[in-house]
């Protein structure tokens, strides 16, 4: 893709094979039931739906059956979304959280509304005139305005009125805390005074990962941030995220990501807001 944004109209059986991009995608399914993997992670989804992938995420479409997507993608050059999240609260939300599901279901209004505004950025970016990025930006902003507070809607409907911190809230702010340092599932187990087999059953089924690729994904997004928001040097987050060194952080993030973390930044470049 030459621009820093596009929208595709697609099916689903041309994302079988799987695919990675240094661009932000948000991926808008008309119609369900359908399944995919994120990564290593595999979600199904009842009805319309929209999903939400940061650079280099791995998305590989795994039900049987095709289904009409749009595709839109942008890069951080374009609209970072760290730099508006005051207008926009999606990062953490939308994006980079490995907690939640990376994707929102939508009610019938959502979908039309959003359809609708996939349909304008695709004919502003299609017409002979020279596009104004300022209208590209305000379409997609609103795109990320409205998909964030269906997924707010979402999690609040989820919560009890009287809410108690549970196991899994104690490990997820555990891993917050520790996940620099403490890298094993037994720490976490112990720390929730479980076994290791129980500790690692209640996180696949809260989160649909096991603890070991919840600790890996929460210190590749770590390396991913400082890549993207820092001019920091490969060797310098190695070591700010307690790799012995850079060598081995690389090999990490490859394995991870499946690109050394040179080219990563290489490709996603370095956010306006970097420090």
């Amino acid at each position: 893709m030459d621009s820093l944004l596009a929208i595709h109209h697609s099916t689903s059986s041309q994302f079988t094979e799987g695919f990675d991009s240094p661009y932000y995608q948000i991926l808008l399914f008309d119609d369900g039931p359908g399944s995919f993997r994120v990564d290593f992670t595999h979600y199904d989804f009842q009805t319309s739906t929209i999903l939400f992938l940061s650079p280099y995420q791995h998305f590989e479409w795994t039900s049987p059956r095709s289904i009409p997507i749009y595709q839109l993608q942008f890069h951080g050059d374009f609209y970072c979304i760290e730099y508006h999240k005051k207008e926009v609260a999606c990062n953490g939300l939308l994006f980079n959280n490995i907690y939640l599901n990376p994707h929102v279901p939508l009610s019938a209004p959502a979908f039309n509304e959003i359809t609708d505004l996939f349909d304008r950025l695709s004919l502003e970016l299609s017409g002979d005139h020279a596009y104004s990025a300022s209208v590209l930006k305000a379409y997609l902003q609103l795109v990320l305005a409205l998909c964030s507070k269906e997924k707010n809607m979402l999690l609040e409907s989820k919560v009890s009125p009287i809410h108690t911190l549970t196991d899994m809230d104690h490990f997820q702010d555990l891993l917050e805390t520790n996940f620099i340092h403490q890298r094993s599932v037994s720490y976490y187990a112990d720390q929730l005074t479980m076994t290791t087999a129980a500790f690692s059953k209640k996180v696949k089924k809260q989160f649909g990962k096991t603890p070991s690729q919840l600790i890996q994904d929460r210190v590749v997004l770590a390396a991913k941030k400082q890549l993207h928001l820092t001019f920091q040097s490969v060797k310098q987050i190695a070591a700010a995220l307690n790799f012995e060194d850079e060598f081995y952080f690389s090999r990490y993030f490859k394995k991870c990501v499946g690109l050394s973390p040179a080219h990563y930044r290489e490709q996603v470049g370095i956010s306006v807001v970097a420090k």
